[in-house]
């Protein structure tokens, strides 16, 4: 895994509820101290509590309300962070992926890791550190290859390629 102090760490496919649970085994495994992005959803009782101790933030993704512009600056003032988000934003099949994490990275100046759940070969594996620069399309491009080669919980949700 990349030793910066500051990083967004991109983990998909993302087919299932099991792909959170075994995340938090890994982070807890890590020793890793880690903010994420969540559905508002799932920051209600009993939950919230456990939610927010692992480092959820809850973002209610039915309007646009500066996200991008809000987890940058939070990165640039902290000493240390590992934000970990879902490129596809969902469990569902979905193309293109959502290119919010690389506009945070880029806005922030900190690289992205991606990181694979892959069932078929039980392991968790670290592809490319990615130095977003002004070609975004390129660098999703260089992503969607690093997770087609990860096999997912459900392969049929899992999309890479249109």
């Amino acid at each position: 895994m990349i030793k910066s102090p500051k990083v967004v760490l991109t983990v998909a496919p993302h087919t299932s509820n099991w792909d959170f649970v075994l995340g938090v085994l890994f982070i807890m495994a890590m020793r890793l101290k880690v903010s994420f992005f969540g559905k508002h959803t799932l920051f209600r009782p009993p939950l919230v509590w456990f939610m927010k101790r692992i480092g959820g933030i809850p973002i209610d993704r039915s309007r646009s309300h500066g996200v991008v512009a809000q987890a940058a600056a939070d990165i640039r003032q902290k000493q240390r962070i590992v934000l970990v988000l879902a490129p596809e934003g969902t469990r569902k099949a979905v193309f293109p992926w959502r290119k919010g994490f690389l506009h945070i990275a880029q806005t922030a100046n900190v690289p992205v890791q991606c990181v694979g759940l892959d069932y078929k070969r039980k392991k968790l594996i670290f592809g490319p550190v990615i130095c977003v620069d002004e070609n975004i399309e390129q660098q999703m491009q260089t992503i969607y290859r690093f997770y087609a080669t990860v096999n997912a919980r459900y392969p049929a949700q899992c999309k890479v390629t249109e």
